[in-house]
């Protein structure tokens, strides 16, 4: 009978260690908040979880990625947009300078000004004396984005890694060294400018740079475009990605909230019955003695 009772008492006892186990991860799970708290809960949904975390942050990466090219194309645009201002001021000065009514020292000072904008336009392009003449290369112009030079040739453009598989998208080179606008801008080897407020085909070069710009500008905006909608696309991803991360890594609470109830009661009456088998064989012996 004591070995009957005992090994019944054994078992209670082994029981109530699973129960109390059982209890320890539900609330391990409830206090943390996610449903796997040990590899041992899902190996299958820990390696998942790593597998789109490690694709989540490869998405991040790409859309920082496309939100400095887009702080890229508009300070591009800026600064084709402040061009456009100061040629478009040159076909006014010239056009001004042709008036036959104005005399030598108003044309002096059209043509001061008009000196001024080629040269601020000459230090927000840049580049070397065999591009735009000169006396002295511009290594470092005004047109520039953390360190990136915006208006020089480039052929093979910026690739800009767009995706989180290997997806690019390049962005043209915006090259104003050389066209319309390099006849606005070009000096020769003593540093004077070629293009003069009284050439008669200055209001004609000018209104091509004009063209040249707005040709820069549209294509800056056709890439600019891309990039928004790359934008859009990775920031749906990584909701997504995150949506399913957390369908397999967070807990249920109302689920995990029965289920600790559950295993809470089980505990109690598995406890209750464990201590009325441990008297039982003391009241068996108290009897025999008695």
């Amino acid at each position: 009978m004591s070995a009957s009772v005992n090994s019944q008492t054994f078992e209670n006892a082994q029981f109530l260690g699973r129960v109390q186990d059982l209890l320890t991860r539900s609330l391990s799970r409830l206090s943390s908040g996610e449903r796997i708290v040990s590899p041992a809960d899902d190996s299958q949904g820990v390696g998942l979880i790593e597998k789109l975390g490690a694709q989540d942050k490869r998405v991040q990466a790409a859309s920082t990625n496309v939100q400095n090219a887009a702080s890229y194309l508009q300070s591009v645009d800026g600064f084709i947009a402040a061009m456009n201002k100061m040629v478009t001021r040159m076909s006014e000065l010239s056009v001004m300078a042709s008036d036959g009514m104005k005399n030598s020292g108003d044309i002096a000072l059209y043509r001061e000004e008009f000196r001024q904008i080629q040269q601020q336009l000459r230090s927000t392009i840049g580049g070397t004396t065999a591009e735009i003449g000169g006396t002295a290369d511009i290594t470092k112009p005004l047109g520039t984005f953390n360190g990136i030079v915006l208006f020089g040739a480039n052929p093979a453009g910026l690739p800009i890694a767009s995706g989180a598989s290997g997806e690019t998208i390049v962005i043209p080179q915006n090259n104003l060294r050389d066209g319309a606008m390099l006849d606005v801008i070009q000096q020769d080897a003593s540093g004077n400018f070629i293009l003069d407020i009284t050439d008669p085909t200055a209001i004609a070069k000018i209104k091509a740079a004009v063209q040249d710009l707005a040709d820069e500008r549209g294509s800056v905006g056709a890439v600019s475009r891309r990039f928004e909608i790359a934008g859009e696309s990775l920031s749906k991803r990584d909701e997504d990605l995150q949506k399913s991360t957390s369908s397999i890594r967070d807990v249920d609470i109302a689920t995990e909230s029965t289920r600790l109830s559950k295993y809470q009661m089980i505990s109690q009456a598995a406890s209750m019955i464990l201590a009325q088998a441990t008297q039982s064989p003391k009241s068996v012996l108290k009897l025999l003695n008695s």
